[in-house]
Formats: structure tokens, C-alpha cells, sequence
């Protein structure tokens, strides 16, 4: 068995917030693997199948973020499992959005739901770390983690819970670096900068004063030709 756990709080007014990037993964890891509806249990909301192979339980703790680990806990004592056989999905202030990391161990970033699981398994479980990306000041993150993803956001979003859904299996497998190469193929390119035109070569400011060739008819003869010849530079 092998536990994929999605880290959000519930309830329907947190949703589509930022926090529940981890809710809305597990979710397209269900529909994709046509999972059986979730159940109670373990304070969580549950789901159990296959893929590719590999016997799955899905969970949403049900107990809000900042007590995940009571949730998580008791399932890992149920099943007996051992850290390596847990995976957490959470979102990432550090990352930019749509960019992932997959780790084993670490810090919790001041993430209460890795902190309330670690406080109850220890660290050496598997973190899947979906960026979000940062506001940009620290004043700015509780509101930031706790709203809406934006319309915008679909650009991203999709594509990264669609693929991860797919690569499901290679969580269960723990082949962390074949998940992150899907997922980094999956996502689209982002735009090329238009190529910037090379500057016009730089003239002194009297040949830019100059008419061209194709504006002036210089005269052939006298001393009028003979001035301009000089001031042009006309060779014979």
C-alpha cells in the first residue's frame, strides 16, 4: 500500500483556493484511475484502487491543515506503513507556479500541514512540492495561500494536475526524477521573448545630414562636382 496524500482544509469555501492545490491533485489522480467514490475514514476522506500495478490510498485529511497529521497518522498505523511509503502533496510558496519539486526528508517551510504531519511520522516522507508561487512580501502570503486561483492560472494549473495524474504511478514506484521530467515536459513553454532588433549602426552627424545617392543627383563636372566629390568622398 502506498498512502498519496493531498494536503487543503475543507469545506466548500476553500476549494479553489491556493492551500488546496493538494486536494484538487488527488482529486484528478481519482477520476483519471477511476477510483471509487471517497469515504470517511481516518478523519479523512479516502479512496482506494490500482495503478499501474500498485495498490493506492488516496487521502484528504478532513481535520484542517494545521492538524493534517492527526488524520494522516492514523492511517500509516493502520496499514503499518513506514515513511517511504508516504506521499504528501502540498503547494509551494518557494517554487513559481506550475514549477515541481519531489523530495524525501527536509524542512516544512513554515507549512503547518508538513509540520503537523511531521510531528507525528517524523520527516523522512516523500513531499511533492507544486509551486504557487510567492506574493512577494511576507505581509501578503496568509491571503495570498488562502484565495482563489485565478482565471490565469488555468494556463498552468491543467496541465500540471492533468500530468501528474497520469505519472500517478511513479509516486507509488518512488522514482522521484522520472516524475519530475513528465511533469516538466507536460507543462507549456513559456513565450519567447520577441527577438530584439540589432540598433542602427551609429553615423556621425554629418553623414546623417548626407542625402543618399538615391535622393541627390550629384552634378559630373565644374566646381560644384569637384566641393561635392571632396565632401562625399566620390571617387573618379
Amino acid at each position: 500500500m502506498h498512502l498519496i496524500v493531498g494536503l487543503g482544509n475543507p469545506g466548500a469555501e476553500y476549494v479553489a483556493h491556493r492551500h488546496n492545490i493538494g486536494f484538487l491533485a488527488v482529486d484528478e489522480i481519482a477520476r483519471q484511475h477511476s477510483f471509487p467514490p471517497f469515504r470517511q475514514k481516518f478523519s479523512a476522506l479516502v479512496s482506494e484502487g490500482v495503478i499501474d500495478g500498485e495498490k493506492i490510498l488516496l487521502i484528504k485529511p478532513q481535520t484542517f491543515m494545521n492538524r493534517s497529521g492527526d488524520s494522516v497518522a492514523q492511517a500509516v498505523q493502520f496499514y503499518k506503513l513506514a515513511p517511504a511509503d508516504i506521499s504528501v502533496i502540498h503547494d509551494e510558496l518557494d517554487l513559481a507556479p506550475g514549477k515541481v519539486r519531489v523530495k524525501t526528508g527536509g524542512g516544512n517551510g513554515g507549512h503547518n500541514g508538513l509540520r503537523s504531519i511531521e510531528s507525528h511520522l517524523g520527516k523522512d516522507f516523500v513531499r511533492i512540492r507544486l509551486g504557487i508561487g510567492h506574493p512577494g512580501h511576507k505581509d501578503r502570503v496568509h491571503s495570498h495561500v488562502l484565495s482563489n486561483f485565478h482565471k490565469a492560472d488555468n494556463e498552468w494549473l491543467e496541465p500540471l494536475l492533468d500530468a501528474l495524474a497520469k505519472n500517478a504511478g511513479l509516486i507509488a514506484k518512488g522514482d522521484a526524477a522520472g516524475l519530475m521530467n513528465k511533469l516538466a515536459l507536460a507543462m507549456p513553454a513559456a513565450p519567447k521573448a520577441e527577438a530584439e532588433k540589432p540598433a542602427p549602426k551609429a553615423q556621425s552627424h554629418v553623414r546623417q545630414a548626407r542625402p543618399s545617392a538615391s535622393q541627390t543627383k550629384l552634378p559630373e563636372s565644374g566646381p560644384m562636382a569637384d566641393m561635392l566629390k571632396k565632401l562625399f568622398g566620390k571617387k573618379d
